[in-house]
C-alpha cells in the first residue's frame, strides 16, 4: 500500500472543500471495500477524507417518505423499526449481502458505490480492464465470465454490479441525495448508476467534489407486499449469480395496480425494465403474469460462454420474488 494523507472533517462543507483541494483524494466511510482495493493496488488515492463522524447516521420518516442518511450502518439499517415495519424488502436485501461483521462496518453511501468483484478488475497482474485502465481490453468477455454481466454489457465492459441493497431500493423507486459545491441535487437510483458502454471507469452520476448524504424511500412505495431472492452458490458471504427485487400494489379484486421488478447479479447495474412492469398492469397477481414479465425483463440477454445459465436463473429468480401466492 502507497503512503497517503489523512483528514477528518467536521461537518460535509468541510468535506467537500478538501476533496476539491486534494487531488486524487477518496471519502472514507466504512473502508469495507476501498480498503480492499487499495490493498491490492486497485485504488491508490493519495488523500483519504474520513467522513465516519459526519452528522449524516439518522433515519427520518417525513411526509413524503423516509430519509436515510448515508452514513447509517447496515445492520442499523436492516434493523430499524421502520425500515421492518414499511420497506422490508430493503432490510431482506441487506441481510442477503456480507457477514454480519462487514455489515456493522459498512454504511448506505458506501454500500452505493461498492466497485464490481470482477476478478478481472480486483487483480492488477491481469493487464486487460477497461474499468482499470481504459483502453487496455476487457479479459472477461473471452475469460472465465461465469458471474459476469448478459444484460447491460458492451464490448468494453460485462463486469456485474455486485451489491444486493441497491437492487431493493431500485425496486421500491429510491433517489440518490447529493450535496457539491454547487448544493444539494436528487438522482432517481435507476438512473445513478451508468451502463458501461465506451467509458467503463464512469460508474455512476457522482461529479467531482460531491458526496453521498442520503437516499430517499418514496412514502408510495411504503407498505406494499414486497420480496427479495437471492440465488448464489452458497447460502451466506456469496455475490448473486442472480437476484431479484419485487413491489407489487395489488387491488382487492387481485389484480395488479403497480409493480417494480429489479433484478441484480446478471446486469452491469441493479436492472429494471419499464416494459415488464407495464405488462404486469391490470393483471391477475399470479404466475402467468410474472412468468410473462420475467421473459420482458431478460430480452436482449447476450450470454457468454460461462453463465448461459444466468438467463434461466434471472427469470425463475424474477417470478420467485412475486410477493404473491404463485
Amino acid at each position: 500500500m502507497i503512503p497517503f494523507g489523512y483528514s477528518r472533517p467536521k461537518d460535509v462543507t468541510e468535506a467537500i472543500a478538501l476533496e476539491g483541494r486534494q487531488p486524487q483524494s477518496k471519502f472514507l466511510g466504512g473502508g469495507t471495500n476501498l480498503v480492499d482495493l487499495m490493498k491490492m493496488g486497485v485504488e491508490n488515492p493519495a488523500h483519504l477524507i474520513d467522513i465516519t463522524r459526519l452528522p449524516l447516521s439518522q433515519i427520518e420518516e417525513r411526509p413524503e417518505g423516509v430519509r436515510i442518511g448515508a452514513m447509517v450502518r447496515n445492520s442499523d439499517l436492516a434493523a430499524h423499526p421502520l425500515i421492518l415495519r414499511k420497506y422490508p424488502i430493503l432490510s431482506e436485501a441487506i441481510l442477503a449481502g456480507a457477514s454480519p461483521q462487514i455489515r456493522n462496518m459498512a454504511t448506505t453511501g458506501g454500500n452505493l458505490l461498492q466497485r464490481t468483484r470482477c476478478p478481472y478488475f480486483y487483480d492488477p497482474s491481469y493487464a486487460e480492464c477497461n474499468k482499470r485502465v481504459p483502453g487496455s481490453g476487457c479479459a472477461a468477455i473471452q475469460g472465465f465470465n461465469r458471474m459476469h454481466a448478459i444484460l447491460g454489457g458492451s464490448d468494453q465492459c460485462i463486469a456485474t454490479y455486485p451489491g444486493d441493497m441497491a437492487v431493493g431500493l431500485t425496486a421500491l423507486d429510491a433517489s440518490v441525495v447529493i450535496r457539491g459545491p454547487r448544493g444539494e441535487r436528487s438522482v432517481p437510483i435507476d438512473n445513478f448508476y451508468r451502463l458501461p458502454g465506451a467509458t467503463p471507469r464512469i460508474e455512476h452520476d457522482l461529479n467531482a467534489n460531491e458526496v453521498i448524504v442520503a437516499v430517499d424511500l418514496p412514502a408510495g412505495s411504503a407498505g406494499l407486499p414486497s420480496h427479495y431472492v437471492k440465488v448464489r452458490d452458497r447460502n451466506s458471504y456469496a455475490f448473486a449469480l442472480a437476484s431479484a427485487a419485487a413491489v407489487v400494489d395489488i387491488g382487492p379484486d387481485n389484480r395488479i395496480r403497480q409493480a417494480r421488478i429489479a433484478l441484480g447479479g446478471v446486469a452491469t447495474k441493479p436492472w429494471r425494465v419499464p416494459e415488464a412492469e407495464m405488462s404486469l398492469r391490470g393483471k391477475a397477481a399470479g404466475e402467468p403474469a410474472f412468468r410473462e414479465a420475467a421473459e420482458i425483463l431478460v430480452r436482449g440477454a447476450r450470454p457468454y460462454r460461462y453463465n448461459a445459465f444466468k438467463v434461466e436463473l434471472a427469470r425463475r429468480a424474477a417470478v420467485r420474488a412475486a410477493p404473491v401466492r404463485l
